[in-house]
């Protein structure tokens, strides 16, 4: 399981790793281009109920880190699939598969 810490907040982000590393090529792409968006997931059932959603822009401080040290192989078509969303109005929509809340496996890899 991997985490986010976004900006100031108190809260780190958990996500998959698998899933983390992927997402962290897409917002590095989009950062890089001066790209501003949103990445959403739900909240765990051990927490409150709904989901979260930050907007990430070039100005806020991002770190990823891995529980897995060595680093991943990356799938073009997950890839491809959470640029074209970040893309879209709705930004990207994390799953509860995606931030380790079940053990389904539905992911192009």
């Amino acid at each position: 399981m991997g985490t986010i810490y976004y900006g100031g907040s108190a809260s780190p982000i958990h996500i998959e790793d698998r899933v983390l590393a992927h997402l962290k090529i897409v917002i590095a792409t989009k950062l890089r281009r001066g790209e501003s968006f949103t990445v959403s997931w739900p909240h765990p059932e051990d927490g409150p109920p709904g989901r979260s959603t930050i907007w990430l822009n070039p100005a806020v401080e991002l770190r990823f880190v891995f529980q897995t040290p060595e680093s991943l192989e990356l799938s073009r078509e997950y890839l491809a699939q959470l640029a074209t969303t970040a893309n879209s109005a709705g930004g990207i929509c994390l799953t509860a598969e995606d931030v380790g809340l079940c053990v389904c496996s539905s992911h192009p890899w």
